[in-house]
């Protein structure tokens, strides 16, 4: 599969062959400066990764390492371009029930845990492929959740299977994920040619094969059955949180709206009694009576203040249900926070979700544990399970502008009535689109970017959803770190990282340098964002190629694969962060399944590059 043309390095990137490594130039020393303060500020996680890449560049710039009018060079790159595509894209084939298809046959696979792990890895790991990872793994947890309930058994038995999925499937196509866009055009920048559709295909699909086989049959043993039916209806227990008050005709509250209670700090009204009828969620408006019964949520401090200052009688809690706080039109939900969600760091006060929104937050659980602090005051972080109540239209629009995705069990025949001529329509396009980058017909960036006007025009998905949908901190990132990358090579940085590592393996085969960068490469992913870590590695994998007169497409795939192998945190990927809450996993639980993954990962990816693409 390699192109006669493999080791045409243009001289100005070789590598110097001879001589010890000189002594740091300023420009490299600003270079590496502004890169370990972006890998410390990735790992503190108090500023989010576009902020940090943006911060990184324009120090370089300031500085200038980087000039002036390439800085923003990086936003005009196909590698982003192709990325916002691909994500408009997913949200059609959502909208439109298209992988909905693929799902349908999954509350069939039956109750053996290995068949259904097998089952909805492949799933996620096919999506996957050809769609964003984490709207991949989005569409199957609900899937997941209601198949673990029906077996009596734990969902964290499945859910990081489906997120290490949803990361394997990646691999094997070049739109499956950013990393992959990005050694593509690397390669293009440094021989002239990118890579097509499918370059990936071979290396990727044996990995992922592997690694789904690893997760049916041994990976999910070694996870903890540490979130159990019990656990999960823990949020569901009002008695815990919730307390019945009736107003008296003494009561100076009668006669006053709902929102003149809701003003109380730490107090929420989430259902009324009025004689038989009961109103689940009244509206801010409903004047109280005497006579009334409220369902309130409140701390034990703030419940006496309303009681004393309400001179209102205590009915007791111990009949509250889920049922009574729902209706044909008001529903409690679970959701959870992604990665990527403007909640994350706010708090329910500051959010005024009731005021905006129209919902009331319920509970909040972290790590499988209910929070029992103070609702208003809790900090949300991504992967909290938010249990929300409201009204199922005002529910639906705040998960959309919240960032937050439900869990809510569902049908598992989802294909949406009446949605059969724009769900093939949409699949036509996307196959025209793949088929058109495939033949080289037109750039992927282009042929990608035209399917999705084309799905736009045709009013397959709305200008709303097209917007909702491009993960802008994902674009910022890539656009801000390609001329950071790009400075890395220039200023010789990326050489005197090549010429150290070659110092230390001297003599090694040049399979097992390609396994020490794969190493590097994986750890360096485990602890940032997969798209900056091949955005760093990628050109000084290309130095040590050009060092060990190898083929730098051998050392450019092994670090596509390695980048999208974020198997030892859950904060290497987004789509490990978003199982933890519902999972209930610790940090422990990552490297226990992450570990063998990732060894299995480098002993079938290495030689399968070797096999596929050469080592010279």
């Amino acid at each position: 599969m390699r192109a006669a043309y493999a080791h045409a390095i243009p001289p100005s990137l070789q590598l110097p062959k001879s001589s010890p490594v000189a002594s740091m130039t300023t420009p490299q020393l600003l270079v590496f400066a502004t890169l370990f303060g972006a890998l410390v500020l990735f790992v503190w996680g108090k500023w989010r990764y576009d902020v940090v890449g943006m911060l990184a560049l324009l120090t370089l710039t300031l500085t200038g390492v980087v000039k002036g009018n390439d800085a923003f060079k990086g936003f005009s790159e196909p590698a982003v371009i192709t990325v916002a595509a691909v994500l408009v894209i997913s949200q059609a084939l959502q909208k439109t029930g298209l992988v909905n298809v693929l799902v349908r046959g999954l509350g069939r696979v039956g109750n053996n845990m290995s068949v259904q792990v097998l089952a909805m890895c492949a799933v996620v790991a096919l999506l996957s492929s050809i769609m964003n990872n984490v709207g991949a793994l989005a569409i199957m947890l609900p899937v997941a959740i209601t198949l673990a309930n029906r077996a009596g058994r734990s969902a964290s038995t499945l859910l990081m299977p489906l997120a290490f999925a949803s990361l394997l499937g990646g691999m094997t196509t070049l739109i499956g994920t950013p990393p992959n866009l990005i050694i593509s055009n690397l390669r293009r920048d440094l021989l002239g040619e990118a890579y097509n559709m499918f370059s990936f295909t071979p290396v990727g699909v044996a990995v992922a094969a592997a690694g789904v086989l690893y997760l049916a049959f041994l990976g999910w043993r070694l996870l903890p059955q540490r979130v159990s039916g019990e656990n999960r209806a823990d949020l569901y227990r009002m008695a815990d949180y919730m307390t019945e008050v009736r107003l008296p005709e003494s009561s100076p509250l009668a006669g006053q709206r709902v929102m003149d209670l809701g003003k109380v700090e730490g107090v929420q009204v989430v259902s009324l009694v009025r004689g038989e009828s009961q109103r689940p969620f009244p509206t801010a408006f409903t004047v109280l009576q005497a006579g009334d019964v409220l369902i309130v949520e409140a701390t034990a401090a703030k419940l006496t203040e309303l009681v004393e200052d309400g001179q209102l009688t205590l009915v007791g809690n111990e009949k509250i249900t889920p049922e009574q706080l729902a209706s044909d039109d008001v529903t409690l939900a679970e959701v959870v926070v992604t990665a990527l969600s403007p909640i994350v760091g706010q708090s329910a006060v500051s959010l005024r979700l009731r005021q905006r929104f129209n919902i009331n937050l319920i509970a909040v659980s972290r790590q499988g544990q209910r929070l029992r602090e103070r609702l208003v005051n809790a900090k949300f972080k991504a992967g909290d399970v938010l249990l929300v109540h409201g009204p199922r239209p005002s529910i639906d629009e705040a998960l959309s502008t919240l960032g937050c995705l439900p869990l809510r069990e569902r049908a598992l025949d989802m294909v949406p009535a009446g949605q059969t001529r724009k769900m093939l329509l949409t699949g036509g396009i996307f196959l025209v689109a793949i088929l058109a980058a495939t033949v080289n017909l037109l750039p992927v960036a282009v042929s990608f970017t035209a399917a999705a006007t084309l799905m736009l025009l045709l009013r397959l998905i709305n200008l709303r959803d097209v917007y909702e949908s491009i993960e802008w901190p994902i674009l910022v990132l890539l656009a801000t770190l390609i001329p950071v990358g790009a400075a890395l090579s220039s200023t010789g940085g990326a050489n005197l990282i090549a010429e150290t590592i070659l110092g230390l393996t001297d003599g090694w085969p040049v399979m097992a340098v390609l396994v020490v960068v794969m190493i590097l490469t994986m750890n360096l992913s485990d602890i940032i964002n997969n798209a900056a870590a091949a955005l760093i590695t990628a050109p000084i994998a290309i130095k040590i190629a050009q060092g060990l007169d190898a083929n730098p497409d051998a050392f450019l795939i092994a670090v596509a694969v390695a980048a999208s192998s974020a198997f030892l945190t859950p904060i290497g990927h987004q789509s490990n962060t978003l199982v933890m809450g519902p999972g209930g996993y610790k940090f422990s639980d990552y490297w226990k399944v992450g570990l063998p993954m990732e060894i299995i990962v480098v002993a079938v990816g290495a030689p399968m590059i070797a096999l596929v693409w050469g080592l010279s």
